[in-house]
């Protein structure tokens, strides 16, 4: 068996005589020099590790792929759009807030209302590091263009002649808006005055037209101004002078609007009339800001018979036995005196001031039921009658559901100034202020321990309405807090000046040796103790009254800003 087994292979050995020999298939021969057992086909044997090849797109994966890229998708989607209901939501309750705080009349259109709100909110807004007046310059303007367009908000407006009337310098005069409501009147009056506002702010400021960028003219460089002010590290280059025009409009434009305009009422008129003579006050031109003052004056007594006016015309002092001034001669009065203040004529300043602070004193009363710091008063009709021990009556679920899905009201006009005020509130925190330039007259005519003692009394007074409980007007808040800040500044720089004065008197007395041995607790030569013991003078001693004052007038006013601040505040009507 073995013999034949070699002779097999010897016949499948190539013949080496044969040029072009027979190539055997290797299946075969692997066939033949196996056993008899099963035959070893390729595709029946395991392959070999670095012969493997894989599909990598294969069905499985590809609906993975597909289901991978479809989730991500989804989940991208569902980000954005939180992202974004987020911030509508945001925007949403910003905007609401803003309308309660800085109400706007319904009947303007969406635009203009936001941008009168954005408008009113800039001199008060906290996120700014300082007060960006040419936004809000620019979002008034906008408004106010808004207004006086017929295509837009202006329907219903009448030129007061036929062709409109053009004043030199000033530009068109008013309008006749004697169709509008009293609503949209008082909007378009608040716009203008803020135009104002925005124009007196940017009065000295200038616009470069190559990069629309505004700079304060004292920056400009060029031959009108050969020493410009440097720019602060960061900012854009300084503008060229031939690059540059006027960044806003005049005051001017604004009050004469107001002045010219057939509609406002005379408080209105008054208001701007004052608040143009002050402009003019400040740019250093007395007598026409003392026309301004008469005009003014002339508008709150236009429905006061002549016979019955109560003041003097000539030296503005309020007659004793007069009949009570209304609240519009009582403000124009006060700003008169402060104009004469101003320019030195503190001899017609003082009796003008003395005089409108006698008559406040003697104004009536108020009713209890209406007055300013009345809790009672303040709270709705709802809540004054409401006797149940619970909040979660249906009620007032009721009423808080409606205070928050309802639009906030517009609030209704405020007073006229034609009438007699009472003495609440509002009216101490005046005459603190009164009280307040009468000390600084005093103070500045020698007279300085009178004038820091009516300052103590001004600071005083506005202090006690404050404090007082239930103080609800936000005029007479402001104008209390006005007068404090005010009266501790007035206060402080007084007393400093007298502490100063005293300090540098003790040490020209101790380098003269004038100073007396002090008698009391020192011992002999000095060693049981300090023979001298350094005791403040009375300035300083007040100086560090002032100081504690300060600081606790600082958490009065920071407690008011919280509570106007707090998100409670947004709900309320």
């Amino acid at each position: 068996m073995q013999q034949r087994i070699i002779f097999r292979r010897l016949l499948l050995l190539p013949s080496s005589r044969s040029k072009n020999p027979t190539p055997v298939r290797i299946l075969t021969r692997r066939a033949q020099l196996t056993s008899q057992a099963r035959p070893q086909l390729p595709f029946l044997s395991t392959p070999l590790a670095g012969n493997h090849q894989f599909r990598y797109l294969t069905t499985d994966r590809k609906r993975w792929l597909v289901y991978e890229v479809f989730r991500g998708f989804k989940f991208t989607v569902y980000f954005w759009a939180i992202v974004g209901c987020s911030v509508i939501a945001y925007w949403s309750v910003q905007q609401e807030w803003l309308e309660r705080r800085y109400p706007t009349p319904h009947e303007w259109g969406f635009i203009t209302r936001l941008r009168f709100r954005l408008a009113k909110w800039g001199p008060d807004r906290t996120d700014w590091p300082e007060t960006d007046w040419v936004v809000i310059g620019e979002y008034a303007k906008n408004v106010i263009e808004r207004l006086e367009d017929k295509n837009i908000e202006g329907a219903g407006l009448l030129p007061l002649v036929e062709g409109g009337m053009w004043i030199d310098g000033i530009g068109e005069s008013g309008y006749d808006i004697t169709a509008k409501s009293e609503p949209w009147r008082r909007g378009y009056f608040e716009a203008l005055m803020l135009g104002a506002k925005a124009a007196e702010q940017l009065d000295d400021h200038v616009v470069d037209t190559t990069r629309h960028l505004v700079f304060p003219a004292s920056t400009v460089v060029g031959p009108s101004n050969p020493n410009p002010r440097p720019i602060p590290f960061g900012a854009e280059r300084a503008p060229r002078e031939e690059d540059c025009e006027r960044a806003y409009d005049e005051p001017e434009k604004f009050y004469m609007r107001i002045l010219t305009t057939r509609g406002f009422s005379s408080r209105q008129k008054m208001d701007a009339a004052l608040a143009y003579a002050s402009w003019m006050d400040f740019k250093a031109v007395p007598d026409a800001a003392m026309k301004m003052y008469e005009w003014a004056l002339s508008l709150a007594s236009e429905n006061v018979l002549p016979s019955d006016v109560p003041y003097d015309p000539k030296s503005y002092v309020v007659r004793e036995k007069a009949r009570a001034p209304t609240t519009n001669i009582l403000n124009c009065l006060t700003a008169i005196a402060v104009h004469k203040a101003r320019n030195a004529e503190f001899s017609a300043a003082l009796p003008i001031l003395i005089s409108v602070l006698r008559a406040r004193r003697s104004l009536p009363e108020p009713d209890p039921k209406t007055s300013s710091y009345s809790s009672l008063a303040a709270a709705p009709a709802g809540q004054q009658q409401s006797s149940s021990k619970t909040p979660w009556t249906v009620e007032n679920v009721l009423n808080t559901v409606k205070r928050i899905a309802a639009p906030p009201a517009y609030p209704p006009a405020p007073d006229d100034g034609e009438s007699v005020p009472y003495r609440d509130a509002k009216a101490y925190c005046e005459e603190a202020a009164l009280n307040l330039y009468i000390g600084e007259i005093i103070y500045a005519n020698k007279g300085r321990e009178d004038g820091l003692a009516w300052t103590r009394e001004a600071v005083d007074l506005a202090e006690e309405q404050l404090h007082r409980p239930g103080l609800s007007d936000p005029v007479a808040k402001k104008t209390c807090r006005e007068c404090l800040s005010s009266g501790l500044d007035n206060w402080a720089k007084m007393v400093g000046r007298l502490a100063r004065e005293e300090r540098e008197k003790e040490k020209e007395n101790e380098q003269q040796g004038s100073t007396k041995p002090s008698s009391g607790t020192g011992n002999w030569f000095g060693l049981w103790g300090e023979g001298k013991q350094e005791v403040a003078g009375r300035w300083a001693a007040e100086e560090n009254v002032v100081k504690e004052r300060t600081r606790r007038a600082q958490e009065v006013l920071q407690e008011l800003d919280a509570r106007e601040t707090s998100l409670s505040s947004m709900f309320q009507v």
